[in-house]
């Protein structure tokens, strides 16, 4: 044996039954090519808890509560719309909310929904509110107790399907409406990115963006590149 150790011992090591001490671990780590520090820090990120909440992130029209449902059935986990959980919080519909107190009132039961959801619940799916991304509190809680699932699609898919649901809102007496969510995710697109991982919907449909999904949360926080 290249590491000096025997086959039982390695074969102990293998099934989790071995103690290793340091200079073993280190003849070992010779022998497979790495370095001791590479298995420690291997095995601590083995042994760390997975986030038990995936985020859903984009702006309206990106398919959160479409494939968030999905996916939350798929995995038989609880679906969470985190506005709807603020709104149940408050006692107040979202749009009296902002009126009444605010946007940074907002953004604290937003902080403090997000908070009780992930310390409290159990794994859940939840479709946050397009501009969480730039709530720096509530992005902490996110980056570091969730999956974060970007849900990317280009302008005419967002605001088609905002049409589709039979919204009026996002042209009612404002011409420019389109044109306004066109900058709006150019220049949220820099925020969304920092998302563990990205989803095209457009290409992939919601039958492929929800088995992507629950792939990623397999997977945990490790971030890959965006399939295009």
């Amino acid at each position: 044996m290249r590491s000096g150790l025997s086959a039982r011992f390695l074969g102990e090591i293998a099934a989790g039954r071995g103690n290793v001490s340091i200079l073993r671990l280190a003849r070992l780590a010779r022998a497979l090519g790495t370095t001791t520090a590479a298995i420690v820090a291997e095995a601590e990120a083995e042994a760390e808890p997975r986030p038990h909440v995936i985020a859903l992130l984009g702006v309206r029209g990106a398919g959160k509560s479409t494939i968030g449902a999905k996916v939350a059935s798929r995995l038989a986990m609880p679906f969470i719309e985190l506005d709807h959980r603020v709104e149940e919080e408050a006692g107040l519909p979202l749009s009296d909310i902002f009126v009444t107190h605010g946007e940074a009132y907002y953004r604290r039961l937003e902080v403090d929904a997000l908070r009780r959801i992930v310390a409290t619940g159990p794994s859940a799916v939840v479709a946050t509110g397009g501009g969480i991304v730039e709530n720096a509190e509530a992005w902490t809680i996110l980056e570091k107790s969730t999956v974060m699932v970007w849900l990317r699609a280009g302008t005419d898919a967002h605001w088609n399907r905002v049409v589709r649901q039979g919204d009026p809102r996002p042209m009612a007496g404002r011409p420019a409406a389109k044109a306004e969510l066109d900058r709006l995710l150019r220049a949220r697109a820099r925020l969304y990115r920092r998302a563990h991982h990205t989803v095209d919907t457009e290409r992939l449909g919601v039958a492929g963006s929800v088995r992507r999904i629950a792939d990623f949360a397999a997977r945990g926080r490790q971030r890959r590149a965006p399939r295009r």
